[in-house]
């Protein structure tokens, strides 16, 4: 018997289910935490503080430490070890930058995370008095309060886009604010952590360049998830952690373009920074060096670049697929819940990889305490560091679920039925 429409697309679906199903339980094999039969088992949906590590990551900085543990920076050692050190870090170097389009590695600076990205930015750049600085009103603490100190040591002015009721980015707000005049830069998260919302980078850009402006992105929330290309967007600056991107702690990148960079002053100096001292004099090293003072986290930039590595193999449209997929599940599971509020727009696509909420009558820890004690679910629980945000509103905090392509179906739904139990207790 020949099988019907219906029954061939059923049986093609069974077979592409089928397919992600066996794909993702050997990726999540790669990370020890979730593979390993010792550990308790746990349902991590805590990734927009810090995703999990695979071992590929592990593998590279062990590779490190077992193998040439040794100094690797310009005027440092000249001996084998120190080559391959320098040859691993360039690799890593080159690999970030072709990550993210960068047109030159040097336009590659590593740092320690993304909030040294930024202030790296605003302690170095060469202000003007009456510049201003445009930001939104749901910035991450490390977007907003670098800014506030430039204000007061270098006279420059700063100004906070409004987003709309939904919380999504308010295009007419932003123009209103070009138009004051002197505005030097525009600093904005990708994607914010408070409610996973995309701002419309592309359009930002197109219109703060057009008024003038330089613009910085801060992508630590989306380098997880989903791919960019600074060349294409025409980002100036944009700063990245590790650690939210499978990668080490302490690992972060500002991306630059190059003339923008020759053009800053750097703040933080000593070895590795020049090429050459006197008792009354310096000269300082091209771009990147000069920016990389003292002795580096070999390891984990290292590890940051085989992070990368293992990003881009997994491929974005699985990656993309999986966050929605959860997003779409937690969301349609809980929204209806007695007592349950969602923290931005109501569309789970417009949301990323977050799920931000409260439940009236609840205290926010509480919440995710009991999630941890009933199903062993990590959330984060608090005000995530846009206590700005939150203040305005006058709202204690929120309970934040954030998803990785590791999550699973099985754990989305566990979440739903462990707050379905929480909110019966209203």
């Amino acid at each position: 018997m020949t099988p019907s429409h219906n029954e061939a697309f059923n049986a093609h679906a069974i077979h592409e289910f089928s397919f992600w199903f066996m794909d993702l339980q050997k990726l999540r094999n790669d990370f020890p935490l979730l593979a390993s039969p010792s550990n308790k088992p746990v349902m991590y949906f805590d990734n927009a503080c810090m995703s999990l590590k695979p071992r590929a990551v592990i593998n590279a900085m062990n590779q490190y430490y077992e193998q040439f543990p040794a100094c690797g920076g310009p005027g440092r050692s000249g001996h084998a070890l120190g080559a391959r050190v320098r040859e691993a870090v360039d690799q890593s170097r080159q690999t970030i930058a072709r990550a993210i389009g960068a047109q030159h590695p040097n336009e590659i600076i590593f740092t320690r995370n993304t909030t040294e990205s930024i202030n790296l930015v605003a302690r170095s750049f060469r202000w003007n008095a009456g510049d201003v600085v445009l930001t939104t009103d749901k910035e991450h603490n490390s977007n907003l309060i670098p800014w506030l100190n430039t204000r007061r040591l270098s006279n420059i002015r700063h100004a906070v886009i409004p987003s709309l009721p939904d919380n999504t980015f308010d295009l007419s707000a932003f123009e209103q604010l070009l138009k004051l005049g002197s505005v030097r830069l525009v600093s904005v998260g990708l994607v914010s952590n408070l409610d996973g919302v995309r701002v419309p980078i592309a359009e930002i850009i197109k219109r703060a360049h057009a008024a003038g402006a330089m613009v910085m992105v801060d992508a630590a929330q989306a380098m997880l998830h989903s791919p960019l290309n600074v060349q294409a967007l025409g980002v100036d600056f944009l700063a990245f952690s590790g650690h939210k991107m499978l990668g080490p702690t302490g690992t972060g990148v500002l991306y630059g373009k190059r003339e923008l960079l020759e053009n800053l002053e750097p703040f933080l100096l000593g070895g590795d920074t020049v090429s050459a001292t006197t008792y009354t004099d310096f000269q300082l090293l091209d771009v990147p060096e000069r920016f990389e003072a003292g002795l580096q986290d070999y390891a984990g930039i290292i590890g940051l670049g085989a992070a990368m590595e293992y990003l881009q193999s997994i491929g974005w449209p699985f990656i993309e697929s999986q966050d929605q997929q959860m997003n779409r599940i937690i969301t349609e599971g809980i929204a209806h819940l007695k007592g349950v509020h969602m923290i931005g727009p109501a569309d789970p696509a417009l949301r990323g990889g977050i799920v931000a909420f409260t439940i009236k009558g609840m205290d926010h820890h509480q919440v995710a305490v009991m999630l941890e004690q009933m199903n062993a679910i990590l959330v984060r629980s608090g005000q995530h560091c846009v206590h700005s945000w939150f203040g305005s509103r006058g709202i204690p905090g929120s309970v934040r679920a954030s998803v990785a392509f590791y999550n699973t179906v099985d754990e989305a739904e566990q979440f739903v039925q462990a707050m379905e139990k929480i909110t019966t207790l209203l």
